[in-house]
């Protein structure tokens, strides 16, 4: 069965189309990084505009691409993916409408997909003369971390297609907590892959020296608090002290103001000490949660699993518990809409006349 996924949740637009829900037959994705980099960040008003302005032309070459590939165009399309929710606005409307559009025109059905749990399916996608990738009902219970710009959240899957918030951070998602960061020490936009290579940099130059790290907090909520909305404390996390620590300890050590300067020779440790304090509070809140039960697998999916050091530290808690850990290609880290037409396959809890009926939902949860 083949599915034509779309997904416009935030700042990439992308169209792809997936083999039953593991195959990816198709995949494009138009990112808008350079709109955004001038303001340091996402901006909703520009970001649903290059959608409109982009959408068509994506869905025409995942088509060419599907039909270079196979020798079939839309013909071919048994059901049409969109990610409703959760993501902005005014974003998530225009890749629905779209698919509205098309599923319509086809004749074919409509399958909603909810934009979390779809990035923990990325590890099941595979290309034509990949490895065959693990059948995901095989893999049942298994424990996903969603880590991304916007997400930080631990899901327990009893079986696949089946989701359970079991812990999240209360506040900034681990990626923005990464942005931040990378804006105030003038390091540009987007955070992420520019604090892993300083960060690296910093590691391979101690030639095995021990580093000496700035002790930036690991943000841990306490158990009571009503942010935590009842799930227990040990698996749930917080940024925004760590962020704040960061803005203190730059001020206190290089002044405050416009002019401050932060000599490069500096930054290198201030990055790899700030990701360390990231990283540890993801790693420790994976090994808490795999004590829940056992765990057929950890299933880490977002763009923030691109990290080399969260995935090496990842790998280490996953071989103590005894399990897998499936990360996905770097091309699905991402988002795109392989995930969306892949986890079509498996979930259809919105579907047919109801996916039509339906409108965005900016706040969807895992589960929902």
């Amino acid at each position: 069965m083949n599915i034509l996924g779309i997904e416009s949740s935030c700042d990439e637009t992308a169209c792809a189309v997936v083999k039953d829900g593991r195959e990816v037959l198709a995949n494009v994705v138009y990112t808008q990084i350079k709109l955004h980099q001038p303001w340091g960040g996402v901006v909703p008003e520009i970001a649903s505009r290059a959608h409109v302005e982009k959408i068509s032309g994506v869905i025409a070459e995942a088509v060419r691409e599907l039909e270079a590939k196979t020798g079939k165009g839309l013909e071919s399309v048994d059901a049409v993916a969109v990610t409703y929710g959760p993501g902005l606005a005014s974003s998530l409307l225009v890749g629905l409408a779209a698919a509205k559009g098309l599923a319509l025109a086809l004749g074919k059905p409509l399958i909603g997909v909810n934009h979390i749990e779809a990035h923990l399916h990325t590890p099941f996608l595979c290309e034509l003369g990949d490895t065959p990738c693990p059948a995901p009902e095989d893999l049942s219970p298994a424990l996903g971390l969603a880590v991304s710009g916007g997400h930080t959240t631990w899901i327990e899957m009893p079986t696949y297609g089946e989701y359970a918030i079991i812990g999240q951070t209360l506040d900034d998602a681990a990626g923005e907590a990464f942005d931040k960061a990378a804006k105030l020490l003038g390091l540009g936009y987007p955070g992420g892959p520019v604090i892993d290579r300083v960060a690296k940099e910093y590691f391979a130059g101690l030639g095995g020296a021990k580093p000496d790290l700035i002790a930036f907090p690991k943000g841990r909520p306490r158990a009571g608090v009503s942010a935590l909305a009842g799930l227990d404390a040990d698996y749930c996390t917080s940024f925004s002290g760590l962020k704040t620590a960061l803005l203190n300890y730059v001020n206190k050590t290089y002044g405050a103001g416009a002019d401050r300067v932060i000599p490069a020779a500096d930054l290198p440790r201030i990055v790899a000490s700030y990701q360390e304090a990231i990283v540890a509070v993801l790693a420790d809140r994976t090994a808490r949660a795999l004590k829940r039960r056992a765990y057929k697998a950890l299933i880490v999916g977002g763009g923030v699993s691109l990290n080399g050091r969260l995935r090496a530290k990842l790998g280490e808690v996953a071989a103590a518990a005894g399990v897998p850990l499936l990360l996905a290609k770097p091309k699905f880290c991402g988002d795109n809409a392989a995930m969306i037409a892949g986890l079509a396959h498996y979930r259809r809890n919105l579907v047919g006349d109801a996916a039509l009926a339906t409108d965005v939902n900016p706040t969807l949860q895992p589960g929902d």
